[in-house]
């Protein structure tokens, strides 16, 4: 497929390195153009200076950018440059409301808009193993899967616009307070005088066990927090999630807490640390006790 792709970024560049493995041709645009020109280099991608180079004839155009401003501008961009019929596939995660916006929009200029934010991470992206949660016409996802099979272990269509942003946000909300509960499993055990690795494998094989348990609990442990999906992206998403639970009626006490303590994370100059740094919060609470 010929293929436009904005956002070449730590999710966005694996991602459409994949894409051009798997034989399409992409035209890549990124806000810093030393970032796409570096990525042209290094797969033989098609460096695109605008967004409408990017979109020029596009059959399918996928962004993976920062926010709803970031998809409004984009989309807008793209939009008239892109071969008739095509769809666009933003992997962003945004609010329900924009993702409703922006199918309207393309609807109105004869194109179609999946909302399909991502779950997996970094690592997700580099080997290729997303978790795509999609909204939007089914029609138009069928016509994109071939291409997002390329970085992706799993594609589930999830009901109308905005369906897809809606199931990420139910995403954060699990994680959320499942990175809490490791935080505090392993202060705790640590405040016990435990040997945190060996607590960690007397656990791991029962009920405890989580994705963030075996990929987070030693460098948690250890202070190390370098890892993956930072802070900030986080605590935009939860204001997304909280945002949303005020417009529905959900109740979403634990959320609400956790995002506060990430902005203690925050404070503590952590904005990049990966999500497991609620354990870092603990720890310096510790310390200073």
């Amino acid at each position: 497929m010929r293929i436009g792709f904005a956002g070449l970024g730590v999710m966005g560049a694996p991602m459409a390195r994949h894409l051009i493995a798997a034989g399409h041709a992409v035209a890549g645009f990124n806000r810093s153009p030393e970032k796409a020109q570096a990525w042209a280099e290094a797969t033989g991608g098609r460096f695109a200076a605008t967004i409408a180079e990017s979109a020029k004839d596009a059959e399918l155009f996928i962004l993976c950018v920062g926010n709803d401003d970031d998809v409004r501008q984009v989309v807008a961009e793209a939009l008239p440059h892109l071969a008739p019929g095509a769809v666009i596939v933003d992997h962003t995660t945004t609010s329900a409301k924009v993702a409703r916006e922006m199918a309207e929009a393309a609807a109105r200029d004869g194109r179609s808009f999946v909302d399909a934010p991502v779950s997996g991470g970094q690592a997700g992206a580099e080997n290729g193993q997303l978790s795509v949660m999609a909204g939007g016409e089914a029609a138009a996802l069928e016509r994109a899967e071939p291409a997002l099979k390329a970085y992706s272990k799993a594609i589930k269509h999830m009901g109308p616009s905005g369906a897809g942003q809606l199931t990420k946000m139910v995403n954060q909300i699990a994680i959320a307070g499942v990175v809490q509960g490791l935080a505090e499993a392993v202060h705790f055990a640590q405040a016990a005088g435990l040997d945190t690795d060996a607590v960690y494998d007397a656990v791991s094989k029962g009920a405890a066990q989580s994705w963030q348990m075996d990929n987070r609990w030693k460098t948690a442990a250890k202070g190390e927090f370098e890892f993956g999906f930072a802070v900030d992206w986080m605590r935009k998403d939860l204001g997304l999630v909280l945002d949303e639970a005020r417009a529905n009626g959900a109740h979403l006490a634990v959320t609400a807490l956790v995002d506060q303590f990430y902005s203690e994370v925050q404070a503590m100059g952590g904005s990049r640390w990966d999500t497991s740094s609620l354990a870092a919060r603990l720890q310096q609470r510790s310390r200073s006790r």
